[in-house]
C-alpha cells in the first residue's frame, strides 16, 4: 500500500531555524522533526526566488526547462505549462488523494489553474494558525482512510511583511545576526520581527504534527519540510550567493528508518527532492529529471553524492540573467547582462537594513564571479581572473557551460523575453 505523504513549505526562509544554528530563533518544532528525522546541511535551492524555485522543486527540473523563469502572480505571469508535470499530478495519477492547503506560487492562482497541476482539493492562502487548523481537520478526517493521501501545506509565513497575519517581533531568545548585514539596531529590529514570522510559523507546523502523531498517521508518513530559498534580506533573495541558495531540508518516516536525527554533509538539490520522494514511495522515476535521488542515502545504501549543484537566475522584478555552479569548496556565477550588482526584489527594499547596504550592493556587476568558499565563505573577494585560479575557473566553466546544453537552457539562444513582452506586443499589433 502507498504510504501518506505530508509535504511541508514555506517561503523566504533559508536555513533559520534553530537546527541550523540560529539560537535566537524559536522553531522547537521543527527542531524536533530534525531531531526525530534527517536533516541537510548542504540543501540548495535550484533559484534564489519563489516561482522558478518551486518550479524545480516540484517537478524535478530545473526552472528554465519547465517554462518558469519569473514570478508567476500578476504582471509577470510566468506559469508551469500543461506538458510539465508537477509532483501533485504525477502523485494523482498513482492513487493518491492529492491536497493542497495555501501557496503554491508556480502557476496562476485561479482554480483551474490549481486543479491542472494536480490537486484534488484546494484550500486558501491564510496565516499560519488557520492554515494548522486546516490541515488538523484534514488529518482527522483521513485519519482510517483506505487511499493515502499527499498533503501539501504552503505557509505564506516568513515571507514580507513581517506584521502579517498574527506575527509579533521575537526577540525572547536574543537576536542573532548574520555576517552578511550590518549589525546595529536596523537590523535587530528586523530580524526580530523575521524570528517572530517564524515562531507563529513553527508553532503553526507544531499543531499539524500533533494531529498526525494523535490521529496515529505519524509513522508510516513520510514528512518533508523545505523552504524555497534564502531569507528576503539583502545579499540574500534574489542572488546566487549561499544566502540566498541555502535551503532548509527535513525529512522524518519513523517506519522506514528515516529517525534518529542524523545530519548528512553531501550536497543536494532541489531537483533531487522530487526522484527522491518517489523511489521512497515506490513509484518510478522518470529518465528525464535533472534531480536524482538520495533514498539509498538515507537508506544506508552505496551512494555517489553530487560534485556540484546549479543555480540559476533569469527574471524577478527585472531581467537579470545569470547561472551559477557550486561545489563543496567553491562557487562560479556567470552575469549575462551589465548592470549594477544586486537587483534588490521590493520585498527587500522594505528593509531597513536596505538604506544601510546600498554603497555595497550598487557596483557594477562582472562577467563571472568565483569564490573560494573554504576561505571566503562570505563570497567577499572575486578571484575570477587570478592565475593561480585559471585551472579551477576553467573547470568550473566548463560544467556550467555543459549542465546548460544538457538542460536546453534558452539562454545559450539569445536574451529570453517575458510573458509581459509577448503582451505588450499583441498591444502594438492589435488594430492590425
Amino acid at each position: 500500500m502507498l504510504p501518506n505523504v505530508l509535504f511541508l513549505t514555506c517561503h523566504d526562509l533559508g536555513k533559520h531555524l534553530g537546527c541550523y544554528g540560529q539560537q535566537s530563533v524559536h522553531s522547537p518544532a521543527l527542531d524536533t522533526l530534525a531531531q526525530e528525522g534527517a536533516i541537510f546541511d548542504q540543501s540548495y535551492c535550484t533559484a534564489p526566488q519563489c516561482s522558478p524555485s518551486r518550479a524545480a522543486l516540484h517537478t524535478g527540473k530545473h526552472a528554465h526547462s519547465v517554462g518558469v523563469l519569473g514570478l508567476a502572480h500578476a504582471p509577470f505571469d510566468w506559469h508551469l505549462p500543461p506538458d510539465q508535470m508537477h509532483n501533485a499530478r504525477r502523485l494523482r495519477e498513482a492513487g493518491y488523494e492529492t491536497t493542497l492547503i495555501g501557496m503554491q506560487h508556480v502557476t496562476r492562482d485561479d482554480v483551474g489553474s490549481l486543479y491542472a497541476l494536480g490537486y484534488d482539493n484546494i484550500f486558501p492562502v491564510e496565516p499560519a494558525p488557520n492554515i494548522a487548523g486546516s490541515a488538523k481537520r484534514f488529518l482527522e478526517a483521513h485519519a482510517h482512510s483506505k487511499r493515502p493521501f499527499y498533503l501539501e501545506v504552503g505557509f505564506f509565513e516568513p515571507h514580507r511583511p513581517y506584521d502579517w497575519g498574527e506575527s509579533e517581533p521575537d526577540s525572547s531568545m536574543g537576536v542573532n545576526l548574520p555576517a552578511f548585514v550590518p549589525h546595529g539596531p536596523e537590523a535587530i529590529a528586523d530580524f526580530a520581527a523575521l524570528q517572530g514570522m517564524i515562531h507563529t510559523m513553527d508553532d503553526a507546523i507544531g499543531t499539524i504534527l500533533t494531529a498526525l502523531e494523535e490521529n496515529g498517521l505519524a509513522q508510516d508518513t513520510l514528512v518533508l519540510f523545505v523552504t524555497d530559498h534564502g531569507l528576503a534580506m539583502p545579499r540574500a533573495k534574489c542572488t546566487l550567493y549561499d544566502p540566498g541558495i541555502g535551503t532548509s531540508l527535513i525529512m522524518r518516516w519513523p517506519s522506514q528508518g528515516v529517525s534518529g536525527g542524523i545530519r548528512y554533509s553531501e550536497l543536494i538539490s532541489h531537483v533531487d527532492v522530487l526522484p527522491t520522494l518517489l523511489q521512497a514511495i515506490g513509484i518510478p522515476v522518470p529518465g528525464n529529471l535533472h534531480g536524482r535521488s538520495f533514498w539509498p542515502l538515507l537508506r544506508g545504501e552505496p551512494f555517489e553524492p553530487n560534485e556540484e549543484v546549479f543555480v540559476e537566475k533569469t527574471y524577478h522584478t527585472a531581467y537579470e540573467p545569470m547561472r551559477g555552479i557550486r561545489t563543496s569548496t567553491h562557487k562560479l556565477i556567470l552575469n549575462f547582462e551589465v548592470g549594477l550588482s544586486f537587483d534588490v526584489p521590493g520585498d527587500v527594499c522594505q528593509s531597513p537594513i536596505y538604506p544601510l547596504m546600498i554603497d555595497q550592493l550598487v557596483k557594477e556587476r562582472k562577467h563571472v564571479e568565483l569564490y573560494d568558499l573554504v576561505q571566503d565563505p562570505g563570497e567577499i573577494v572575486n578571484l575570477s581572473g587570478r592565475l593561480e585560479m585559471t585551472a579551477v575557473e576553467s573547470d568550473l566553466i566548463e560544467r556550467l557551460r555543459r549542465w546548460m546544453e544538457l538542460t536546453d537552457d534558452p539562454l545559450l539562444r539569445g536574451p529570453i523575453s517575458s510573458p509581459f513582452y509577448e503582451d505588450s506586443r499583441r498591444f502594438l499589433y492589435a488594430g492590425n
